[in-house]
Parts: C-alpha cells; sequence; structure tokens
C-alpha cells in the first residue's frame, strides 16, 4: 500500500480531552462538585475568553473556557474551581474600580484554593508565594491607595490586565444570595462528607437519596423551625402505598409519624414546598385543633393559611396541582378562614389539596387517639420541636418568617387561657370600677377607735351602678345541653357579682323571645327558670334589647348559643359564647369564646 493512502484514523483532540477530565475533577470534588453543576461551561470558538486567557466568567453564571488551549487536567480543574468561587462569593459588585477589586477577589479565591489543596495553578499564572490575608474589601481600598504590584496583576484567570469577572448586565441582589447560599451549601456538605469519611460511611449518599430525601435534608441543615420537625418524620415514597392510601401527591400521619410524597410529579422546588407544608400541619397542631368541624373544610381552611405563609417565606415553589392559595385571606387564622369558606360549602368542597379532590392531607387519626397513653407525648414532642425551631431560628437568623406564623407557633408554646378568663377581659372594656369619692354624711368605721378625730367613709358615686349593665342572650333551644347552660349562666353571674354589676338583662329564645327583665346576679346562676326548649331563631332576642328603651344604648351584648342557628345582624358591640367544637354559619363580627 502507497504512503499516501495510508490512514492514521481520527485525529485526537488532547486539549477537550483534558478540559473534560479537569471538569470531572471538579464535579467529583465534595465542594466545588455542587458549585459548578449550577454554572454553564461554554467552550467553543467565538466564546467571550480572551486570547491571552484561560477563562472568563459571566454575570449569567456562563464559565467561557479557552476553546484550544492546552493544559494539564488539574491545570483545568483549578481554573475551573476559581472562576465559580467567584459566584459563591459574592464577588460579582459593581465597584469604581473593577481591575482592582478584580485582583482583590482573585487574591482571596487564589488563597482559598491554596488551603484546599485542589488543582495546580497553571504556570503560565504568576501567583506569589504569599498571597494577602486581607478580606476582598480592605485589599481593594490598599490597590485603590497604592496601585496593583507587578506580582498581583497576573492572578485571575482571564489574563494579565484583563478582570475575570464580565458584568453582563447588573447582577440582582436576590440572584448574588442565591449564589452564596449554594455555596454555602456546598461547605456544609463538604465537612459532612468528611466526617462520615472519618467515621467509616460511605462518603457520599447523595446517590442514594430521593427528592424527598433530599428535601428534609434541607430542612435539616438549613431551616431550624421546621428541621427538628423534619428529623422525627419518615419519608413514605412507595408508589403502592400511596395508591391504597389515595394519595395523589403528598399527606402526612401526625400520629405514625410519617410524611408520605410522590416525588416522581415534584421537582425539588415543589417538594421543598409540600414537605414544609405537611410539616406545619402537624407543628402547628391542626388535627387536634379542628375541634368537631368538617374535616375537610378544615384541612382546606389550613392549606390557605400555610401556603400564604409559604409563599411569602420564600420556600421552594408551590405545586400547581393542589396548591390552594388565596391573597385575600392573607393575614387570617385557620379559624376564621374555616368561618368564611363554610358560608359556600359547594365551591370549597370541590377544591383538591395535595391528596387529591375532596381529600384532606391530613391523615385522620384513630378515634381512641388521645385516650391512649402516646397521645399527649406526641402532641408534647411536636410542640418542642417546633418551639426549639423557632428559638434557633431567631438566634442564628436563618430564613424568614411571617409574623402571623410566629405568633402561632408561640401561642402552642403557651398554655390556653380558661375561656371564662377571655370572657372577663372582653366585659373589661366596657365596665371599669366604679368611681367612689370620700363623704362626711356617714361616718367611717375607723372613727370609732378615735372618737375625737372624724373621719370620711368611701362611698360609690351617685348613679355610678345605674348604666352598669349588660344584655344576654340565651338560646335556650333543645340541642343546647343543660350542663353548658348552667355552665354559662355560672360564669356570668360571677362575673357581674365581682364587678359589681346590680343586674343583668336576660333574653331567652327558642322559637320566640321571651324577655326576662333585669335580674339580680345572684339570681341568674340558680334560680332562673329557663323557658323554651324548641327551635332556634335569636334575631327576635337581639331586635328586643336592641330597640328596649329602658336598656343602655352602650350596653354590651352577649350571645350563649350552640350555634345551630340562623344568621344574625348585631349592630351594638356583642360577643358570642360557644361550646367548644361547634362553629357559627355566618363570620361573627364579635369576639367569639368557647367554652
Amino acid at each position: 500500500m502507497s504512503r499516501g493512502r495510508r490512514s492514521a484514523g481520527p485525529k485526537k483532540d488532547l486539549a477537550r480531552e483534558h478540559f473534560n477530565r479537569g471538569l470531572g475533577l471538579v464535579r467529583a470534588h465534595p465542594l466545588f462538585g455542587l458549585l459548578i453543576d449550577g454554572c454553564a461551561i461554554v467552550r467553543e470558538k467565538g466564546d467571550r475568553c480572551p486570547g491571552s486567557g484561560f477563562a472568563i466568567l459571566a454575570g449569567s453564571g456562563a464559565i467561557h473556557a479557552h476553546p484550544t488551549r492546552r493544559c494539564e487536567p488539574e491545570e483545568w480543574a483549578w481554573v475551573l474551581a476559581h472562576a465559580a468561587l467567584h459566584l459563591g462569593m459574592g464577588h460579582f459588585r459593581t465597584m469604581p474600580r473593577p481591575l482592582e477589586w478584580n485582583v482583590a477577589c482573585c487574591a482571596v479565591v487564589g488563597r482559598f484554593l491554596e488551603g484546599a489543596r485542589f488543582g495546580r495553578i497553571p504556570e503560565e499564572l504568576l501567583i506569589p508565594v504569599e498571597l494577602p490575608t486581607k478580606t476582598e474589601d480592605a485589599l481593594y481600598e490598599e490597590l485603590c491607595l497604592g496601585g496593583i504590584p507587578p506580582e498581583l496583576r497576573a492572578l485571575g484567570v482571564a489574563g494579565p490586565a484583563v478582570a475575570d469577572l464580565w458584568v453582563e448586565t447588573p447582577h440582582a441582589t436576590d440572584t448574588l444570595a442565591r449564589w452564596q447560599q449554594r455555596f454555602a451549601d456546598a461547605l456544609r456538605h463538604a465537612v459532612a462528607q468528611a466526617v462520615r469519611q472519618a467515621s467509616g460511611l460511605p462518603g457520599d449518599e447523595r446517590r442514594h437519596e430521593t427528592v424527598a430525601t433530599t428535601a428534609r435534608r434541607w430542612f435539616i441543615d438549613h431551616y431550624p423551625l421546621l428541621g427538628s420537625l423534619a428529623m422525627a418524620f419518615e419519608i413514605v415514597d412507595d408508589p403502592a402505598v400511596l395508591r391504597a392510601l389515595q394519595i395523589s401527591i403528598a399527606a402526612v400521619d401526625p400520629e405514625a409519624r410519617r410524611i408520605y410524597i410522590d416525588p416522581l410529579r415534584l421537582d425539588d422546588a415543589e417538594c421543598r414546598f409540600v414537605m414544609a407544608h405537611e410539616l406545619l400541619h402537624v407543628g402547628l397542631r391542626h388535627d387536634a385543633r379542628r375541634q368537631g368541624r368538617d374535616p375537610f373544610l378544615w384541612n382546606v381552611a389550613c392549606d390557605y393559611v400555610i401556603n400564604g405563609w409559604l409563599v411569602e417565606m420564600g420556600i421552594g415553589e408551590l405545586p400547581k396541582v393542589g396548591g390552594l392559595l388565596d391573597p385575600s385571606l392573607k393575614g387570617l387564622s385557620a379559624e376564621s378562614v374555616y368561618d368564611r369558606i363554610v358560608t359556600d360549602l359547594r365551591r370549597y368542597r370541590k377544591l383538591a389539596t395535595f391528596r387529591g379532590h375532596a381529600l384532606g392531607d391530613l391523615l385522620e387519626r384513630t378515634p381512641d387517639w388521645w385516650s391512649r397513653g402516646d397521645g399527649l407525648s406526641l402532641d408534647e414532642l411536636y410542640r418542642r420541636c417546633l418551639a426549639q425551631g423557632l428559638a434557633a431560628h431567631e438566634e442564628q437568623c436563618r430564613g424568614f418568617l411571617p409574623a402571623g406564623l410566629v405568633e402561632e407557633v408561640r401561642a402552642l408554646d403557651q398554655p390556653p387561657i380558661p375561656w371564662e378568663v377571655e370572657l372577663a377581659r372582653w366585659f373589661d372594656r366596657f365596665f371599669s370600677p366604679p368611681e367612689k369619692h370620700r363623704s362626711y354624711a356617714r361616718p367611717s368605721r375607723r372613727q370609732s377607735s378615735t372618737p375625737d378625730i372624724p373621719r370620711p367613709s368611701v362611698v360609690l358615686s351617685e348613679g355610678a351602678l345605674d348604666a352598669r349593665t349588660f344584655g344576654v342572650v340565651l338560646d335556650t333551644s333543645g340541642s343546647m345541653d343543660r350542663t353548658l347552660l348552667a355552665r354559662a349562666l355560672g360564669a356570668i353571674a360571677s362575673y357581674a357579682i365581682s364587678r359589681e354589676v346590680p343586674a343583668v338583662r336576660v333574653v331567652f329564645c327558642d322559637a320566640a323571645a321571651y324577655d326576662a327583665g333585669y335580674l339580680p346576679a345572684e339570681q341568674i346562676a340558680g334560680r332562673v327558670r329557663v323557658r323554651g326548649r324548641g327551635g332556634t331563631v335569636l334575631q327576635p332576642g337581639i331586635d328586643l334589647l336592641e330597640h328596649a328603651t329602658d336598656f343602655p344604648a352602650d350596653g354590651p351584648l352577649l350571645v350563649i348559643t350552640d350555634g345551630q342557628c340562623d344568621s344574625l345582624r348585631i349592630r351594638r358591640e356583642h360577643a358570642f359564647l360557644l361550646p367548644r367544637g361547634r362553629s357559627l354559619p355566618f363570620i361573627p363580627k364579635g369576639a367569639l369564646f368557647r367554652m
């Protein structure tokens, strides 16, 4: 065969091979791998890299590498890690003198790589033996005052006197924060992997993680409020189990400490949102706070509140399916939202949660859950986890928490106030202590010990008790429990006596209104004969007091009912007293107390 026809095969691109091997070294590193995964690698003719440089970093996060330069894989690894660290350390800042700022940043990056002992510095770069130990800002001010020393001019990987940082457009603050957060995540992961290797455990466990377990690890590492709760829960993502429980996307079982989640239907951001959603269901004790309400509608009300908080907090991304969000409900508690949505049952029963259509993602516990010994321990566990998480959040200032969520967490950590105390506080707004004055019309009892010294007695002002009264509209329908009636009347009587309210205007209501007139406080609790016990129509009793000429115009009303009534129109100050677990069929404008 002639020499001209002999074929040597395809020509080997040694430069590309070394570059790819160097990129592989960076991606395999526990620290730089997480940084480089977020960068776009561009290595082609016509890119932004200068001819005398190795690479240049664009503000969008793209690394433009020289397309033909030949370097060893270890050298390319050092160059790529150098460029990625600029992003992680937040060096994309608009400064009056960009070259001095670039040199200061390159000095810090070079010192970091020297400490990490990663890669090898290319021979073309003249790196001094000892790099400055100052911060970027301190070194920048020094360079602006004294100029750039010759030994520091070749620190950058873009070439002599060329900035590594190519700013296309002004860098957004949130984008810089995301890169710095990624760098913090990479540092934390590298430290954790080093500890695992020192302990004899497998070095890299990311390959064995799913989207759900990665989201849980993120909360443990980054969000202390929910991290302690996340550690206490097992993640179940078996498709067969999800189908058996009719779970479309996610659900939570507080008793079993399990979060059921389908990772195939969620990406990383959506999975993080859904997991935070389920953890807040448990931490805020939504299962225990239902108190006889409709399970699905209560679940919907809690979803609206939680999703509004999570969107405000910026945790993950709200999934398109099952994500209930209404900006008009912002700032309301779950109980207030429930009172609103029960007025439109046809609309809200058609909604879907993360579990599915007309199914709540807060799984029902067994009927005897609270009668077992572990009920109190689980409740205490969730309260303690959330309280510890809030304390760690306030100490470390990691993440953003809406004020409403902080208030609910703190409220859960405090014992509930008895309804009698809440009712007394409400009445204190209207009944201040009666005004008293000193009078010599009747001598003081102390004068008997000193007859020669006249002493006045303390007496009430004339007419001080005339307007001290309030109205009670009492639901005496057949659905009202006699024990509850007795407890309510006893609390009202004790309050009236302690606040020197001489008489209370009482109206009994069932199918009609029965005016009992003004009753002394001592007779309310024990000697009142309850009239009625038929249906429930409360509006006539309210109208009777509002139009009564012998009842003060500013006298407050207290409506005692079991909630099985029509919508009420009350024009003066009022409050409702309901049995625990009951709700009104309308949105109350006055205070609401549950006994």
